[in-house]
């Protein structure tokens, strides 16, 4: 699909986000538009067997995620989300760097409740905060199997209390490899399928 190509080409370069100009920011909302009005998936909720998986997060305007950035000497890396369908369970990680040896990491996990054909309440339940290092990361997918089977972590490892932070999501675009979202707060999400 062209719309789509044309998306992921305009997101390029633009490091999740935080690189976008004005002008760059309308552009790409013209292009997500695009490609959500020729969503293949009007019911993502019912396709589990697509929203399942590990994905990587491309575009946001998100501004809780964006922020990881303004801190000194630390720089956003990589994002990732992991959506356990059968367990209803989302695991979000975002890689942060910047000094040597003192790479960090910020993970929550959450749980989902679908409430229509495309949109899911999100209730989170863990937060994960520490070194790289000192948690003995090695990639996204092995820490997500970690707290899956109930690790404990030598890091700031916290519950969230019921009710404190949730929200939801609407499911705009779903097919093999790409997901678009938009959250409760007007945030959007681009993500693809990570290996």
């Amino acid at each position: 699909m062209i719309e789509k190509t044309e998306l992921l080409e305009t997101i390029a370069g633009k490091n999740r986000g935080l690189l976008a100009t004005v002008a760059d920011r309308q552009s790409i909302l013209t292009a997500i538009a695009r490609v959500e009005a020729l969503n293949p998936t009007l019911r993502p909720l019912e396709a589990l067997n697509l929203l399942e998986g590990n994905w990587r997060l491309t575009y946001t305007t998100s501004r809780g995620l964006l922020n990881i950035d303004q801190f000194p000497l630390l720089k956003l890396g990589q994002i990732y989300q992991f959506i356990r369908t059968r367990e209803a369970k989302i695991y979000n990680i975002a890689e942060v760097y910047g000094l040597p040896y003192l790479e960090g990491l910020i993970s929550v996990a959450a749980e989902f409740q679908p409430i229509s054909d495309h949109r899911v309440e999100v209730r989170f339940q863990r937060s994960i905060l520490g070194l790289q290092r000192l948690l003995n990361y090695q990639s996204a997918t092995d820490f997500v199997e970690k707290i899956e089977a109930g690790g404990k972590f030598t890091a700031i490892d916290f519950n969230i209390a019921q009710g404190e932070q949730q929200g939801w999501l609407d499911i705009t675009y779903l097919d093999q490899d790409l997901r678009i979202g938009r959250g409760n707060e007007g945030s959007i999400f681009v993500l693809v399928k990570a290996l």
